[in-house]
């Protein structure tokens, strides 16, 4: 069968010229189907716009229990896409902060990024427990902790800390950074609060805090 798309096509816009109800229609729904073509295909322009699930998470406080964290372990999580790590720090730990060193760049972490209840020798709420970004303030690179003693590849006088392996920046117990590396400030100490004893809560800040 064969057809003539020519005449067809005469015919049909022949029959449009004389039936205005059916050209009003025709164009009613051209128009609406282009809108809804329009609209199909802002869909994931629109889309693009809103957060998704992960990214909600990232500003969201989360909750550490440190109950079975032994003294002188790490324990490192996520937060805001960040490393966080928790060091507790055994007494002999903290009796190294408590003398200022005059190796360190800022002792008393006056150019440095924490909450105000941290700048102290521990640059914590509790000296047992140090919360701390784990990036370098040089390039943001990961440092890697260097807590056992001695420690011959860190130099004579190492007192325990961390280290960053691409550029060389060391840091104590406390994330200070010692003089004559390239980091130009301390590790960043993020907000954080406890809600009991074993519960730490990062994200969320307290300056007066009974613990």
């Amino acid at each position: 069968m064969v057809i003539d798309l020519e005449k067809t096509l005469d015919q049909e816009d022949k029959e449009i010229k004389t039936n205005p109800n059916r050209r009003k229609f025709l164009s009613i729904a051209t128009s609406v189907t282009s809108g809804v073509g329009i609209l199909f295909a802002a869909i994931p322009f629109i889309s693009s716009f809103q957060p998704n699930k992960k990214a909600k998470a990232l500003g969201v406080a989360i909750k550490i229990d440190v109950s079975k964290l032994e003294t002188g372990s790490i324990l490192k999580v996520i937060w805001r896409g960040q490393p966080i790590w928790v060091l507790r720090r055994s007494e002999a730990m903290l009796k190294t902060l408590q003398n200022t060193n005059p190796k360190l760049t800022d002792p008393e972490s006056e150019m440095s990024v924490q909450p105000n209840f941290a700048q102290n020798e521990f640059r914590s709420l509790k000296p047992e427990f140090f919360i701390v970004e784990g990036i370098c303030t040089h390039l943001g690179c990961a440092p890697i902790e260097k807590l056992t003693l001695p420690s011959t590849d860190m130099g004579p006088g190492w007192e325990g800390g961390f280290y960053c392996p691409c550029h060389g920046s060391k840091f104590d117990l406390s994330g200070r950074v010692f003089s004559g590396f390239p980091a130009p400030a301390n590790l960043r100490v993020p907000p954080h609060r406890y809600q009991d004893e074993n519960t730490i809560i990062i994200g969320e800040s307290e300056e007066v805090v009974n613990v």
